[in-house]
């Protein structure tokens, strides 16, 4: 994985900072609104096995562990292990959760264990002033990541470049979500889905190994 200590700090500070300003809710982690947000979380849901199924899945980036409370209802029986570069994203995340089965939070990018599953919802997106190439470095050597984690599958998000042009912001990064396809379908599994259909400017891509 390249050197992304800079780069990752600067993101970290960056959502630590929505966190102090709007808390543990769905601005504290930089989307508009719940319901955005919730929508985001049923398509990762997508690449889980039924809710009885016992499984184990790391979510990349899990800020105050929204997710974690989504899948609750549908998937009592998952193990979850929460990574996020903010530290206080991660107290924040202990302290909502509180005492819950099977699950754990930890700071840090990169899992030190394998699981079924793994999942990233947003960690693509805010690149504040960094290049096309240095964010392509990034993104892929993450992906790297979670296929390492994962034994079944993993699943990300990602703004699309098909977004309108003149809503678009430069401290956002837009992926093209045919080139990610393609690189996911060659270099990770054969069973691969893109889901684009959701009615947010933006795509999630399932990998099933």
């Amino acid at each position: 994985m390249p050197n992304t200590d800079n780069l990752l700090r600067e993101v970290a500070d960056y959502y630590t900072g929505k966190l102090r300003t709007y808390g543990t809710t769905s601005r504290g982690v930089d989307w508009s609104t719940e319901e955005g947000q919730n929508l985001r979380f049923a398509q990762l849901r997508r690449l889980l096995p039924p809710g009885e199924v016992p499984c184990s899945l790391h979510d990349i980036g899990c800020g105050y562990g929204a997710l974690l409370r989504f899948l609750a209802a549908s998937h009592p029986g998952v193990t979850y292990q929460g990574w996020d570069i903010s530290e206080e994203m991660i107290l924040a995340a202990r302290a909502a959760a509180g005492v819950h089965d099977g699950a754990s939070f930890h700071i840090g990018a990169s899992p030190d264990a394998q699981a079924d599953y793994c999942v990233a919802s947003g960690i693509f997106n805010v690149r504040l002033s960094r290049g096309d190439e240095e964010w392509l470095a990034y993104m892929t050597s993450t992906l790297d990541v979670m296929d390492r984690a994962s034994t079944k599958g993993f699943a990300f998000n990602c703004l699309t470049s098909y977004s309108d042009e003149d809503r678009k912001r430069p401290d956002l990064y837009y992926a093209d979500p045919g080139f990610w396809f393609d690189l996911c379908k060659r270099k990770y599994a054969r069973n691969v889905a893109l889901l684009h259909d959701y009615d947010l400017y933006e795509f999630t891509i399932l990998v099933r190994k």
